[in-house]
C-alpha cells in the first residue's frame, strides 16, 4: 500500500504543475487566471496569449498526464519496493485520476487550475494510446458542428469509456470506472460552460465552427 499511496501523491503533485502558469511566469509574470475566462487551461491561453504560448501550455499539461498514467505506475522509487499485491492497471488508473485532479485543484497555485482536458489527453495517451484517435475525432466533429469547445470536451470524454466497451478492451473494469468518473468530473469542471450554453452566452471557436453565419 505504500507504493500505491506514494505514487498517487506524486501524480497529484505532478498534476499541480500548471503549464499556463509556468509559461506565464517565464513570460514576465503573466497570470491568465486574471484574463479572459479566468481559467488556467489551454483554451484561455490560446484566446488571451496566442498560439505559441498555448502550444507550450499543452506540451506541459499533456506531458504530465502521460508521465503520471504511462510511466509513474511502473517506476521504481527510491526506498519503496514494487508491491506485488497492487494491480498495475488499477494503479495506473489511480495515478491518472490523481494527476487530473491535481491539474484542476493544484496545491502549488491555491487550488485554482484548469479544467483537466489537456491533462486527460495525456492520461489517455498513457493508458490506451489507440483510444486517443476516436476521442480527438469526436472532439473535432463536435467543435466543427457546434463551435463549443467545452461541449466537445465533455462528449469526447464520454468517448473513452464507450471505446473501451465497444472495442472489448481488457481489463475493462478499471478503464470503464476511470472513464465514467472522468466524464462526471469533466462535466463538473465545465459546469460554467454548461450554464453559459443554456443562457446563449458561451463563446464559440469561430475558426473551427463550420455552421456559423458568414
Amino acid at each position: 500500500m505504500l507504493e500505491l499511496g506514494c505514487k498517487i501523491l506524486l501524480a497529484y503533485l505532478l498534476g499541480s504543475i500548471i503549464g499556463s502558469l509556468i509559461v506565464g511566469q517565464l513570460r514576465g509574470g503573466v497570470d491568465i487566471r486574471k484574463m479572459g475566462s479566468g481559467n488556467a487551461g489551454g483554451t484561455n491561453a490560446l484566446r488571451t496569449q496566442g498560439l505559441a504560448f498555448a502550444i507550450w501550455v499543452m506540451v506541459i499539461d499533456i506531458g504530465k498526464g502521460w508521465i503520471a498514467a504511462g510511466l509513474l505506475p511502473g517506476l521504481e522509487l527510491p526506498f519503496i519496493s514494487i508491491d506485488s499485491g497492487v494491480d498495475r492497471v488499477w494503479l495506473a488508473v489511480a495515478c491518472a485520476t490523481a494527476v487530473v485532479v491535481g491539474h484542476v485543484y493544484p496545491v502549488w497555485y491555491g487550488f485554482r487550475g484548469g479544467k483537466g482536458a489537456a491533462t486527460l489527453v495525456g492520461v489517455v495517451l498513457g493508458l490506451k494510446p489507440a483510444a486517443l484517435i476516436p476521442l480527438l475525432v469526436v472532439w473535432l466533429i463536435v467543435v466543427m458542428l457546434t463551435g463549443f469547445v467545452g461541449l466537445a470536451t465533455m462528449i469526447a470524454t464520454a468517448t473513452f469509456p464507450a471505446y473501451v466497451a465497444v472495442a472489448g478492451i481488457e481489463p475493462a473494469g478499471p478503464l470503464l470506472t476511470f472513464g465514467c468518473v472522468m466524464l462526471l468530473f469533466v462535466c463538473y469542471t465545465h459546469r460554467a460552460n454548461i450554464e453559459r450554453m443554456r443562457a446563449g452566452s458561451e463563446n464559440r471557436a469561430q475558426r473551427l465552427w463550420l455552421l456559423r453565419r458568414r
